[in-house]
C-alpha cells in the first residue's frame, strides 16, 4: 500500500539561513571546536564537527591519525584485522570510531578488540554501529546491547 503524503516540504531553495553580526574582529580569531555532552554517556566530546566515513579507502588509521591531531572525527572502515585495531586504540584515540555491523560476527569481533583493548590498559574507543537501514528491529537491537554492555561509550547509530 503507497501512502501519499500531502504535507508542504522544504527544500534548501525554500530556506534562507540569515547570518548575525558578529564580534569577532577577523577570521582568524574563528573556533570551529564545540564541546558535545550526551544522554546515554558520561563522555564529553570536543571536536570539530566534521566526520570522515568509514568508507574502505577513507576511514583508515592513517586519516585517523592525521584528522585527530586537526580535531576531527574518523570512522574506521570495518575491514581491519583484530591486532591492528587493539594496537591503534590500545593508545588513546578519542577522535577515532571503531566501526561495526549488527551480524553476530562483527559484534563477536568488537567484544574481543574491547577485551585486549582493556586487558593491555587501555580505554574503549567510541563505536559506529554502521547500517545502511536503521530502522530494523537487529539494529535497535544491536544498539542496545552495545549500550548495555559499554555505557561509557559514544555511541553513533548509523553513518
Amino acid at each position: 500500500m503507497q501512502k501519499i503524503i500531502n504535507e508542504t516540504k522544504l527544500d534548501f531553495d525554500d530556506v534562507l539561513i540569515r547570518p548575525k553580526r558578529s564580534t569577532l574582529n577577523s577570521r582568524s580569531e574563528v573556533s570551529l571546536i564545540r564541546t558535545f555532552k550526551f544522554i546515554h554517556s558520561p563522555r564529553e566530546l570536543r571536536c570539530v564537527p566534521i566526520m570522515v566515513s568509514n568508507m574502505d579507502t577513507v576511514g583508515t588509521v592513517p586519516m585517523g591519525k592525521m584528522l585527530s591531531d586537526l580535531g576531527s572525527i574518523t570512522c574506521l572502515n570495518k575491514h581491519y584485522d583484530e591486532d591492528v585495531l587493539v594496537n591503534f586504540f590500545t593508545e588513546p584515540n578519542v577522535l577515532v570510531w571503531y566501526s561495526t555491523g549488527t551480524s553476530k560476527k562483527d559484534i563477536e569481533k568488537l567484544e574481543g578488540v574491547f577485551k585486549t583493548i582493556k586487558a593491555n590498559g587501555g580505554e574503549y574507543p567510541n563505536v559506529c554501529l554502521d547500517v545502511a537501514n536503521g530502522y530494523t528491529e537487529q539494529f535497535v537491537k544491536r544498539a542496545a546491547y552495545l549500550r548495555k554492555l559499554f555505557p561509557e561509550i559514544i555511541l553513533m547509530a548509523g553513518n
